[in-house]
């Protein structure tokens, strides 16, 4: 079992990764927890027993449900069960469980303990850690949320073994994304210790810049995914989110060779990194350039004209005020 500690001061918890995680539930609930709400989704069937009296509490499945409609339902069903803020959610499930349920936990009696068992690589590797919550609205992805820090995250490999192959290589996008800052030669490790090595590049710069503050350090953590983001709200084209990711990546990197950050050999290890996991690398069939440079203006970094998150000859950083000739031409060489 690998420990690794996210260090913010007195909201400190660790993120435990490695085979039969989840049975360390009972271990990391805050002292004096009376109750647990279980948050899952029907689908996911991973039982957890957090060791204290509990009652699982069902959402839906897929982005439709991560909404402020299954906030709402999950709020009014703790207060019927007389959830308090000396109980606990925990949150059994991948990035849409997480996310929403975190959220949920954040403004339920204006913030009650939640603690996360991540259930797929793409939770485990990067929706889980670091405190984002939020949900969808029908303008945009995560458009409302907070920064909400668990008690602990459990990231259980052995239940990675059940996963279908599609939804593993949709948490390969968010690893391939972790190539670029600054963690190599994941595929030379084993499944822990990929997983912990993930954790812990998010780990370190949540620890830097936890609430995406002026160094944008923390924006780093969404490279590629500005496209993502905008191919999902657009319809997901039938893209899972690491497939987006992916997308997203080779487009970052035709964008930031057009603007001279990058040369051709640096755009050829994105699309490298991509090709690994047999992620897609291309705009999917019916994408419209131009309803996405619509979605990128409403993009949360977008506070200086359209904004983007490119590779760079100081690394990945925050590039605001990207020109629409660049853009076009980064979507031509995606085509």
């Amino acid at each position: 079992m690998i420990t690794v500690p996210v260090e913010l001061g007195s909201r400190r918890y660790d993120v435990v990764v490695g085979a039969g995680a989840r049975h360390r539930l009972h271990e990391v609930l805050p002292a004096g927890t009376r109750r647990a709400a279980v948050v899952t989704q029907a689908g996911i069937g991973v039982e957890v027993d957090p060791g204290v009296e509990h009652r699982v509490f069902l959402m839906g499945d897929g982005e439709e449900a991560k909404s402020l409609a299954t906030v709402e339902e999950l709020c009014r069903a703790f207060t019927r069960w007389g959830l308090t803020r000396g109980d606990v959610v925990v949150a059994v499930g991948g990035g849409v469980v997480t996310d929403t349920a975190g959220f949920a936990a954040a403004v339920y009696h204006r913030g009650v303990p939640v603690i996360h068992v991540a259930t797929t690589l793409l939770g485990q590797v990067d929706a889980a850690i670091g405190g984002k919550t939020g949900v969808n609205l029908a303008e945009g992805k995560n458009l409302v949320g907070a920064f909400w820090q668990p008690g602990a995250v459990l990231c259980d490999t052995e239940v990675l073994a059940t996963l279908a192959p599609r939804e593993r290589r949709s948490g390969q996008g968010e690893m391939a994304k972790y190539r670029f800052l600054g963690v190599d030669d994941l595929l030379e490790l084993p499944l822990d210790e990929q997983v912990a090595a993930c954790v812990r590049a998010k780990a370190a710069v949540v620890v830097a810049d936890e609430h995406e503050g002026a160094s944008g350090r923390r924006a780093t953590l969404n490279y590629g995914h500005t496209l993502a983001h905008a191919l999902e709200t657009a319809g997901g084209y039938g893209l899972r989110h690491g497939e987006a990711v992916a997308v997203g990546l080779v487009f970052a990197a035709e964008l930031a060779a057009r603007l001279g950050r990058i040369d051709a050999a640096r755009v050829a290890e994105h699309r490298a990194a991509v090709a690994t996991y047999d992620l897609p690398a291309s705009l999917p069939p019916g994408a419209d350039p131009a309803e996405l440079v619509r979605l990128f203006a409403r993009d949360k970094k977008a506070v200086g004209g359209i904004t983007f998150v490119l590779d760079g000859p100081r690394g990945v950083e925050v590039v605001a005020g990207v020109p629409a000739d660049a853009i076009d031409a980064a979507f031509r060489a995606l085509s």
